[in-house]
């Protein structure tokens, strides 16, 4: 398809007239006078966390947000890539209503459930890798990448897992300690369960080796074997390399053609597992089930969440039969493939289906790409723009030449986007990303644009 449109269509996108109308309504300034209440009583009760801005959601309904002040948002966030179709959608909250009526949760692990095995055989067959797989639920990204982690440390009893500078995989102990997107997220923890080493990741905006593609000869990835196989990693003690196809919390960054090819020769040479961590990039976000597929490499192990639970808690690992645990007790938990969270997960896919939402992905993606760099030739902060289907950022520089990180300059165009409706995330160290609901349209992207671009407007004058 050239450019699909999703069959549904959110109620509130479509007035009397019958044709979608542009909806952003700001009732109030953001925070409203509701809002504020509630961020002061947040403040008071609950712990210090991550967030990025004063929006206080009511209700979502496909690609929009209502605040408690009755001011309706535009949401290119989607909940951090977890509404891949979007907020209320029917078939989504009819699969959940129906389930909730008739059981939730028996005995987590010890029991055995009809619809976890179901979406366990959806997942074998849409994830990457034409063997025999399994499937293991989990209740998040974190757990995913936990349940990896430990599946190859117990397979190849081999104490070393590799992974890249800047990228996110997680906060628990585990999976914290390969996660080094900031160093907030590290400070005070250490130490960590050890055994985790890193390498300069593949980006090619700001090569770590000050070389040039494609004439580098991908030694970003060469590298591991040229040089830390050779002095400071032992391969014999290497259990996996642990990645992600689009490096998300880190800044997305989509590493270059042949990138993946040349790592997982140098791992299949030294019989190295490869975990692909598709947490953030999955369910279709890149117009492909999972962004993998866009290198034409097969992991061993594909972690997921996020935008599988359907808005509901649920994550996920699918691995070679082989990798299974063959000790009962080895691994379990007790929420894992929650059946609320299992129905919303089967409705989510079919829906990704019906209504070609990879496709939608592909498409829009194109299009968001084309009007951002229309933004990045009007206004010389926007130093980079790089995406794979809706899964788009641009990064903010103060010179063009020195590419110095103009994160002030980031924050405000985040600041002034939300004061005007549209709500986005940032990434890296000066990037916002843009990660809209795969049924996004046309219209809806040219109005968030229209938003970015007096946002970016205000903030160059400003600086």
């Amino acid at each position: 398809m050239s450019e699909s449109t999703p069959s549904y269509v959110p109620p509130s996108a479509v007035p009397s007239s019958g044709k979608p109308k542009r909806g952003v309504v700001l009732k109030t300034p953001i925070p409203g006078p509701k809002a504020q209440k509630i961020i002061a009583r947040d403040e008071r009760f609950l712990m210090t966390s991550t967030k990025t801005s004063p929006i206080v959601a009511a209700s979502g309904d496909g690609c929009w947000i209502t605040d408690v002040d009755g001011n309706r948002l535009l949401d290119f966030a989607s909940g951090v890539a977890v509404q891949a179709v979007g907020y209320s959608h029917p078939d989504v909250v009819r699969a959940v209503r129906e389930q909730v009526g008739k059981l939730t949760h028996f005995a987590g692990t010890d029991f055995y459930y009809e619809n976890q095995t179901l979406l366990a055989q959806k997942l074998v067959q849409i994830t990457p890798g034409n063997y025999e797989k399994k499937v293991f639920f989990t209740n998040s990204g974190t757990e995913s990448a936990e349940a990896a982690l430990k599946m190859v440390r117990w397979n190849r009893q081999k104490p070393i897992v590799i992974g890249l500078i800047g990228a996110f995989h997680g906060r628990t102990m585990g999976s914290l300690t390969m996660t080094t997107s900031k160093p907030v997220q590290r400070a005070r923890f250490g130490a960590y369960v050890g055994g985790g080493h890193h390498i300069p990741p593949p980006n090619c905006y700001r090569c770590p080796y000050k070389l040039e593609y494609p004439s580098c000869d991908l030694y970003c990835a060469k590298i591991l074997k040229e040089l830390y196989f050779q002095t400071s990693i032992p391969p014999e003690d290497v259990a996996a390399f642990l990645a992600e196809p689009v490096m998300g919390e880190g800044g997305y960054i989509v590493p270059p053609k042949g990138w993946h090819a040349a790592l997982k020769a140098i791992l299949d040479e030294y019989k190295i597992l490869l975990i692909d961590d598709e947490v953030q990039a999955g369910m279709g976000r890149t117009g492909k089930w999972f962004a993998i597929e866009h290198h034409g490499v097969t992991p061993d192990i594909t972690t997921m969440a996020k935008a599988l639970g359907g808005g509901l808690p649920l994550g996920a690992i699918a691995f070679r039969k082989e990798l299974d645990f063959t000790t009962p007790g080895s691994h379990s938990n007790t929420f894992g493939g929650n059946l609320a969270a299992v129905a919303a997960a089967q409705a989510t896919i079919e829906v990704i289906e019906k209504e070609h939402l990879l496709d939608n992905a592909r498409d829009m993606g194109n299009y968001l790409l084309s009007r951002l760099r229309e933004l990045q030739s009007k206004f010389s902060e926007v130093g980079d723009v790089r995406g794979l289907g809706l899964m788009t950022a641009t990064e903010f520089v103060k010179d063009r030449k020195t590419k110095e990180p103009a994160v002030a300059f980031r924050d405000r165009v985040l600041e002034e986007a939300y004061k005007h409706g549209l709500i986005l995330l940032p990434c890296g160290k000066s990037s916002i990303r843009y990660i809209p609901p795969l049924i996004v349209r046309r219209e809806e992207i040219d109005e968030a644009v229209e938003i970015l671009e007096a946002a970016l407007r205000t903030a160059h004058t400003a600086a």
